[in-house]
């Protein structure tokens, strides 16, 4: 007799319906390192579903600093950085990362995910207020739910909805707005310069996810708040190292009340390994390399813009997107799986986004660009990419999947 839990978990069959149709496109090994072109089944296949945007995870002073690193410190820390994880090289980063983001200090944590579950978790109470953008990545979402607060969402970017929001609320307890620096699927950039007017009059404050942000915007890519000169009013800025940064791990940048208050009390910092030596020597190598060559992001945003020339010219709908990131919408489940497999098949490798992650009718080729990619190399994914979707447009829409 079956127990209840499996009777649960055995009735998903989305992946298995997926899989009979031959378009299932999630988990698919890569034999290689991550670059602008992989190889999946020995064959050769253009990356354009990385978050490595500066395309450095396999630059030659990223690598060395990670093996170096791995030699005189080991493979890990065996601990967290509360008790006995802390190494002088943690301490460096962190203040490197306070300077870059002009914050007072800094507080790493062992991912980006982690990050804002420990901030969230803790910052605000159950007679608090989070204030969130409705598309918000899941990781601000999971760690609103851990906080016991009050968790108010409001229209996607749309600042006169936010304040609506606000200006319902009481004037005691603590506010907290959190929005994405750049919005991880539509590609738009937080309008932070009303949003944090908005907050000022409400004495709220701010937090801003710059995953997506740091490498691409700011000076020196430094994110969201730098690029809008916004530094002093925002009040807290995260960050993660696994997409320009080239490693693994996040970070909270604020004031020292702040980041003292979260070292010690942001659960996922206090009770997780800290980051492993690599990882924070090849976060401090990319870091170092993005804030001396500025031709990295120069030529990420030029091949942005080459690329998103060329989706227009062929008639695809990139919504509101200002960034690499760019949602090439299908608006239809079954034929935005269709179009990654025909992708797959023809050697060009992207992300499909479908529901529940948007509504059906919002589903997308996520098509992400690198400072690393050629012209020549975004001409013929793009060639691919029009042939795929023309091939399909016409078929019957389904969305059994």
């Amino acid at each position: 007799m079956r127990k209840k839990l499996h009777t649960k978990v055995a009735a998903y069959t989305d992946v298995a319906v997926a899989k009979a149709k031959g378009i299932y496109p999630y988990f698919r090994p890569i034999e290689s390192g991550q670059d602008t072109e992989v190889v999946i089944d020995g064959k050769r296949v253009l990356m354009f579903g990385s978050n490595s945007y500066l395309g450095l995870t396999n630059h030659p002073a990223v690598v060395e600093a990670a093996k170096k690193a791995t030699e005189k410190y080991g493979t890990g820390c065996a601990g967290s950085r509360f008790l006995n994880g802390t190494l002088d090289i943690h301490e460096e980063l962190e203040r490197r990362l306070a300077a870059f983001t002009g914050k007072e200090a800094a507080a790493l944590f062992s991912t980006g995910y982690q990050a804002n579950l420990g901030a969230l978790s803790c910052l605000t109470g159950r007679h608090d207020y989070l204030i969130l953008d409705e598309s918000n990545h899941a990781s601000i979402i999971d760690g609103s739910r851990l906080s016991f607060s009050k968790v108010i969402k409001y229209a996607h970017n749309d600042m006169d909805d936010l304040w609506k929001k606000l200006s319902q609320l009481p004037e005691e307890g603590i506010k907290l707005i959190v929005a994405d620096g750049i919005f991880s699927m539509e590609g738009d950039i937080v309008k932070l310069p009303l949003l944090n007017q908005i907050a000022a009059e409400f004495d709220a404050s701010v937090m801003v996810d710059d995953a997506h942000s740091l490498g691409v915007i700011g000076h020196q890519g430094a994110g969201t708040a730098s690029h809008f000169g916004l530094t002093d009013t925002t009040d807290i800025i995260m960050g993660t190292f696994s997409k320009s940064l080239a490693s693994l791990g996040g970070f909270i940048a604020s004031d020292a009340e702040t980041i003292n208050y979260l070292r010690h009390r942001a659960r996922s910092l206090i009770f997780s390994a800290s980051m492993t030596p690599a990882a924070v020597a090849s976060t401090l190598a990319a870091l170092e390399i993005m804030q001396t060559e500025p031709e990295h992001i120069e030529r990420l945003w030029a091949n942005t813009r080459y690329a998103k020339d060329l989706l227009v010219e062929n008639n695809f709908d990139l919504g509101p997107s200002e960034s690499p990131i760019l949602p090439v919408y299908i608006r239809n489940n079954e034929h935005t799986f269709l179009i990654t497999k025909m992708l797959q098949d023809q050697g060009v490798f992207v992300n499909p986004v479908v529901s529940p992650a948007v509504p059906p009718q919002d589903s997308l080729i996520r098509f992400s660009i690198m400072a690393t990619h050629t012209f020549a190399q975004i001409e013929e994914a793009i060639d691919k990419l029009t042939w795929a979707y023309r091939t399909i447009k016409h078929m019957p829409i389904q969305e059994s999947v």
